[in-house]
């Protein structure tokens, strides 16, 4: 998962594009970049790790212009030790095109060959982000029939570029002298949204964003998230042009920007990320009411952060005590999402510290969001037990994750999944708790759509049904050779 955000300004886009970042930074650790317009000159900087220590005070001022962009990376497709795969990448023809992209593609190995064999382009990494850049960058090329690049022209390429494309992305571009360009796939899978404002003198400043808070934030009103296969482009002066997608489209956005990824202030697809985590709560304590006898627990404990609300509406919808039984280290990235499995579990102990007098001869249920690898889940069992705990329960409020989820989240092989060939209680000795009770899917998408007309969701993680309907196990028996080598 990434997060991108684009700015077309009145003023200088440094700062602005900095200070989203910043509120995007749980959507990646891994790395960042900016990149700019003045003029016919594009501008970019590019830095291993999280913002706060990435730009220097030259980098922000070498970063001039009113339009740009930024990103912040967790790797899902190329190494995450190669710097060659930072993000925004970059092509010098048609006129010049920088690109950020939030999402992942599954038709890599098809896309590679038309590149070099038909299109005659080279690749220099083995990120997806590049590719898609390339075929923009061709589509954009065979596009263009007029000095002026047109409006009509950029929607051309890029719904050229849907029919070629398979997977999820969400993505926004500069292109140099003419403006910024942003997409979302036909599923819209992932998020991206638009707002608007004024500046003091009336004239018209845009953001693109993975996320509502962005827009919130920075002052903006929400226009709208972007339709699936929506195309947007603002011009270098402030003119919005937008086109849907003629082709084939359907809202099925990723079920799990709601249950971990997406801030619980952000709203997605219409849909509160915040009430959504307070309804798989509740949802979620009904279950517990089934399996677990109420009277065997004392206590209610979130796994912080982002299950906070989720364990507060099961402890109240169960009339049960609710306490805060772990301390976060709040600057200790994310451990879902750093890279590597021994660098995940080492950070689980320096992340989260758990307060003995909270947990001495209590039986707890501790809640989470969900349970991928079981890691972190193990390690905080075992916490609890060591700071006093007399029966230590444990509830997920996703379902079991038990496939590979192949559109932008870092879960691409079976064997890392600690459900994918267990059973409930298989994974419950595994993470050694007293008992464990997952969510429903049907519970979970309840509790997404609630008081909705959204009739989709991808689930795949949870199901195994990938909306696209262009994975194949052939494919996910080679993505599965190569994460695993």
């Amino acid at each position: 998962m990434c997060g991108i955000v684009g700015h077309v300004s009145t003023s200088p886009v440094n700062q602005q594009i900095y200070d989203s970042l910043l509120l995007l930074q749980h959507r990646g650790q891994d790395s960042t970049g900016i990149a700019t317009i003045e003029g016919n000159t594009l501008y970019r900087v590019k830095a291993k790790g999280q913002v706060r220590e990435a730009y220097r005070t030259r980098d922000m001022r070498s970063l001039l212009g009113e339009v740009g962009l930024g990103h912040v990376r967790y790797a899902t497709s190329g190494s995450a030790k190669n710097e060659d795969e930072v993000q925004p990448f970059y092509v010098n023809a048609p006129y010049g095109i920088v690109l950020v992209h939030n999402g992942n593609l599954t038709n890599t190995r098809e896309l590679s060959d038309e590149l070099f064999n038909i299109d005659r382009r080279h690749l220099n990494s083995d990120s997806d982000t590049e590719l898609l850049l390339n075929v923009l960058a061709n589509e954009l090329q065979n596009s263009i029939s007029e000095e002026d690049l047109t409006p009509d022209q950029v929607f051309d390429a890029v719904s050229h570029l849907h029919q070629r494309v398979e997977g999820s992305y969400a993505s926004i571009a500069l292109i140099a002298g003419h403006g910024l360009l942003a997409f979302r796939d036909p599923f819209g899978i992932r998020p991206l949204v638009l707002g608007h404002r004024l500046d003091d003198n009336g004239r018209d400043e845009w953001v693109v964003a993975s996320e509502s808070l962005v827009v919130d934030a920075g002052g903006y009103e929400l226009v709208r998230e972007l339709a699936p296969g929506e195309m947007v482009f603002i011009t270098t002066a402030g003119e919005l042009h937008t086109r849907e997608y003629d082709g084939p489209t359907r809202l099925a956005p990723c079920s799990f920007e709601y249950v971990y990824l997406a801030r619980p202030d952000s709203v997605m697809n219409g849909i509160s990320v915040y009430d959504t985590r307070l309804r798989m709560g509740e949802k979620l304590a009904r279950k517990v009411e089934r399996e677990i006898p109420l009277d065997e627990i004392d206590v209610v404990m979130p796994i912080p952060d982002s299950a906070r609300p989720s364990a507060m509406q099961l402890a109240q919808t169960l009339g049960l005590p609710y306490r805060e039984g772990f301390y976060k280290n709040r600057y200790i990235g994310r451990t879902f999402i750093m890279p590597g499995q021994k660098v995940r579990k080492k950070s689980v102990r320096q992340k989260l510290n758990a307060l003995p007098r909270e947990f001495e001869r209590k039986r707890v249920l501790l809640v989470d969001d969900s349970i991928v690898r079981g890691t972190t889940s193990q390690e905080i069992v075992e916490m609890a037990r060591q700071a006093g705990a007399a029966k230590v329960y444990f509830a997920s409020a996703a379902p079991a994750v038990r496939y590979p989820h192949v559109y932008g989240i870092n879960m691409p092989t079976r064997g890392e999944l600690v459900a994918s060939a267990r059973t409930v209680e298989e994974i419950c000795s595994v993470i050694g708790a007293d008992a464990l009770v997952y969510q429903d899917v049907d519970d979970l998408f309840a509790a997404i759509t609630e008081g909705t007309e959204m009739t989709e969701l991808d689930m795949s993680c949870f199901t195994g049904e990938y909306v696209t309907g262009t994975v194949t196990p052939e494919y996910l028996a080679w993505l599965e050779r190569t994460r695993s080598s």
